[in-house]
C-alpha cells in the first residue's frame, strides 16, 4: 500500500513537471519527482489505456492448494469457471498434441503430411480429407472414458459451484462426465454434430452418421449435394463459435474462481481466458509445468494480467504442479469431497463398461490416483514438456 501511495504521489508531480517552467530546472537537479521515467510511463500508459483502476485485494489466506479449498468453501466463492485443455484427457489414453514422444504430433509420420499442423488446416483437409478421418478412426469419441478431472468438474456442477466449463478439447468426455450443453463452451468445437462443407447446403449431420461413415472407411460425402462432410471442430483458418465469445463477456464478469488445467495456454483466444476475469478473482493451475505467465514487458510496464506465481507482487495465482488428475485428487481430499469422486468415477465407469460390454477388462479401473503421488506447487513438474495445444493466429484455431 505505502509503494502505490508513493507512485501515485509521485505521478502527480510528474504531471505537474510536464507543463511547470520549472521542468527543466528540475531535470537539471536529477528530477525532484523523484519519480523513475519508467514509473511516469507507467502511470501514464495506466491513465490513457483505463488500467490499474481496481486495487488488487488478497482473497486467498495463503496462495496454495489448502488455500484456495478454504475460499472454495467460503461465502465468497459462487461461480467457478474451468478453462481446460487436452492434458486432462491423457489419463484416458488420448494424447495431447506436443508431449515430446507420446504427443499427437510426433506421431503423425505414417499420414505424410507436409507438417504435422496440416492434419487440422481448413485448407489442407478440403483438398485432402483421407489424413484427418484416418486419425479420427483412431482418435474417435466413445472409445474411451472420462477420467478423474472430468467428474471432479461434474462435482463442481453437483454443488452449484460450476458456472462454466470451457473446454478446447473434442473428444466429449465433458458431456459423457455428465456436464449438460449449457455447462459448456466448447471452444474448438465438438465431434457431436457434422456439417456439409457445400455453400449452398450446410446440412446437419449426427454423431452416429459419422461415426459410420469414418468406420467403414469412407470420406464422408453429404447425401444431398455430395460435398465433403466436417465435423465441427473448430480448424486453422476458422472462427471460434460464437457462443465462446458470447458467454466469454458475461461469465468472466460473474466469475469468482477460475481453474485453469491441462492446458499450455499457447493458443489464441483461448489462451487470453486467464486474463478477462477481475483483477480480485484467484486463479488455480492445475498442469505439469506452469504457464500463461505474464509477459516480461508487460509486467515492466505494470499493466500484465497474466498469472504470476513468483514475484514479490503475487497474490491470487497458486500453481499445483504434477498430473492433472492427481491434482483434482488433492482438491478433492481438501474440500472433504475425495470419497464422493472416488464413488462417482467408479458407478460411471462401471454403467460405461456395462453398456459397452466390457465389464472388467483393462482400463476400466475407477480407483482415484493417490494426491500425494505427484509434485507440490512448488516442485518442478513430473514430466517437463507436456503442452497439450497448438498455435495459431488470434480468432482462429483448433484443437
Amino acid at each position: 500500500m505505502a509503494e502505490r501511495d508513493a507512485a501515485g504521489a509521485g505521478g502527480n508531480e510528474a504531471e505537474r513537471g510536464l507543463d511547470s517552467p520549472d521542468s527543466d530546472s528540475d531535470s537539471e537537479n536529477g528530477g525532484a519527482s523523484g519519480e523513475s521515467e519508467m514509473d511516469f510511463l507507467r502511470n501514464l500508459l495506466s491513465r490513457t489505456l483505463g488500467l490499474g483502476s481496481e486495487k488488487p485485494e488478497k482473497v486467498l489466506d495463503e496462495l496454495t492448494l489448502d488455500g484456495v479449498s478454504r475460499f472454495m468453501q467460503s461465502e465468497k466463492c459462487r461461480n467457478v469457471v474451468c478453462i481446460v485443455g487436452a492434458g486432462i484427457s491423457t489419463s484416458a489414453g488420448i494424447p495431447d498434441f506436443r508431449s515430446p514422444g507420446t504427443g499427437l504430433y510426433a506421431n503423425l509420420q505414417s499420414y505424410n503430411l507436409p507438417y504435422p499442423e496440416a492434419i487440422f488446416e481448413i485448407n489442407y483437409f478440403k483438398q485432402h480429407p483421407e489424413p484427418f478421418f484416418a486419425l479420427a478412426r483412431e482418435l474417435y469419441p466413445g472409445q474411451f472414458k472420462p477420467t478423474v478431472c472430468h467428474y471432479f468438474i461434474r462435482l463442481l456442477k453437483e454443488k452449484g459451484l460450476l458456472l462454466r466449463c470451457y473446454t478446447q478439447n473434442i473428444d466429449t468426455l465433458e458431456r459423457v462426465a455428465g456436464l449438460d450443453q449449457e455447462d459448456l463452451v466448447e471452444a474448438h468445437g465438438t465431434f457431436f454434430t457434422s456439417h456439409c462443407l457445400g455453400s449452398s447446403c450446410k446440412k446437419q449431420y449426427t454423431l452416429d452418421w459419422m461415426k459410420e461413415k469414418i468406420f467403414s472407411t469412407v470420406t464422408p460425402k453429404c447425401d444431398q449435394c455430395q460435398s465433403l462432410v466436417k465435423p465441427d471442430i473448430v480448424f486453422f483458418g476458422e472462427s471460434l463459435p460464437p457462443r465462446f465469445f458470447t458467454l466469454m463477456q458475461s461469465d468472466f464478469q460473474k466469475v469468482d474462481l477460475l481453474i485453469v488445467m491441462g492446458t499450455s495456454l499457447q493458443v489464441q483466444p483461448f489462451a487470453s481466458l486467464v486474463s478477462r476475469v477481475p483483477t480480485n478473482t484467484p486463479r488455480l493451475l492445475i498442469n505439469k509445468e506452469k504457464t500463461g505467465q505474464s509477459d516480461p514487458f508487460m509486467s515492466l510496464m505494470g499493466l500484465s494480467t497474466g498469472m504470476d506465481f513468483d514475484s514479490e507482487k503475487a497474490y491470487r495465482d497458486v500453481a499445483w504442479l504434477g498430473e492433472c488428475d492427481q491434482g483434482c485428487t488433492a482438491l478433492a481430499e481438501l474440500l472433504g469431497w475425495k470419497n464422493e469422486l472416488e464413488a462417482l468415477v467408479k458407478k460411471e465407469h462401471s454403467a460405461i463398461d456395462a453398456k459397452s460390454g466390457q465389464a472388467g477388462e483393462a482400463g476400466a479401473s475407477p480407483s482415484l490416483p493417490p494426491a500425494g503421488a505427484t509434485a507440490s506447487p512448488s516442485s518442478p513438474p513430473a514430466k517437463p514438456g507436456s503442452s497439450p495445444e497448438k498455435e495459431s493466429d488470434a480468432g482462429n484455431k483448433t484443437e
